[in-house]
């Protein structure tokens, strides 16, 4: 493979983009939005600055991965010569839906179409698509270029050799891939998002503040990060999003999302992408951190 293409420039997307392309991948990353894709772009540049001053990487590599990037409007012309697509797009699976029947039209047969979708159905996703058996699920962690899990997910028509070749890939990317079976939620957030949703209930129902449950949880189960303070990072409309998915998938009622969780997320409360989740991460708190600081 030496071209990849990426669709959707937002966080999943420009962390996938950046670690292909610091591997040395041409990548073509591609977005409706031209401000999406610029902000993309400064992005992924400010992250490899802060790799150059922690000496991970070099002046001339930073420069490498950078000129591996091309941005593109325009879907079709963005996947033209590509090996592999990656769609990163929203959870949303009449979206996902769309991009991949768009795909299957344009693609060359042999290219191999992956989502990095958190929760929904890769079968579901394929079956949008001519030749399901190149479909397959590389979910990856955010922050991509730091965090080392990829899951891969087959769906029920996902062939052997799709399999190995994008698992081969992934420790290529210097990932550990983890291959998994295509159910709601796959390993990774049918797990973690009932602990996230407990955790909103158990603040919900006043057992707890916000901070005294995180640090129960960092403290007490050596987890780097509490459970609500890790929902503003993934969004918690993404939360609820892949919730959902359980809920429907499943049907059982431990994985209906906290009302608490729906009322935020409907008044636009949704971490740290908006300003405001269970945390305030607006500037003027930016200002009082810094104050604190130096006084």
């Amino acid at each position: 493979m030496k071209q990849i293409a990426v669709i959707g420039a937002g966080t999943m997307g420009n962390g996938i983009a950046h670690t292909f392309a610091q591997s040395g991948f041409t990548v073509k990353l591609i977005d409706r939005s031209e401000e999406t894709l610029e902000k993309a772009i400064l992005t992924i540049s400010n992250n490899l600055d802060r790799m150059v001053s922690k000496g991970i990487l070099s002046e001339d590599e930073k420069f490498k991965t950078i000129s591996n990037i091309i941005t593109y409007t325009d879907i079709k012309d963005g996947v033209v010569g590509c090996d592999l697509v990656v769609e990163a797009a929203t959870e949303n699976v009449a979206l996902k839906m769309t991009i991949f029947n768009q795909l299957s039209q344009i693609c060359d047969h042999d290219v191999i179409l992956a989502s990095n979708t958190s929760s929904i159905s890769i079968t579901q996703i394929a079956a949008q698509v001519v030749h399901p058996e190149r479909v397959i699920g590389m979910h990856f962690m955010n922050p991509v270029p730091i965090m080392k899990l990829v899951e891969i997910i087959r769906g029920y028509s996902t062939s052997n050799k799709v399999t190995k070749i994008i698992m081969d890939l992934s420790v290529k990317l210097g990932k550990t891939p983890t291959e998994v079976n295509d159910y709601p939620g796959f390993v990774a957030n049918r797990i973690l998002m009932p602990m996230i949703n407990e955790s909103i209930e158990t603040l919900y129902n006043h057992v707890a503040g916000v901070q005294e449950i995180d640090t129960v949880m960092k403290l007490g189960m050596a987890h780097p990060m509490g459970p609500l303070q890790l929902a503003d990072f993934i969004g918690l409309d993404v939360c609820l999003s892949i919730l959902n998915v359980m809920y429907d998938g499943f049907k059982n009622p431990k994985y209906a999302p906290c009302p608490l969780l729906v009322n935020m997320v409907m008044a636009g409360k949704l971490g740290i992408k908006s300003g405001e989740g269970f945390y305030d991460y607006s500037e003027s708190k930016k200002a009082e951190k810094v104050s604190k600081q130096f006084n």
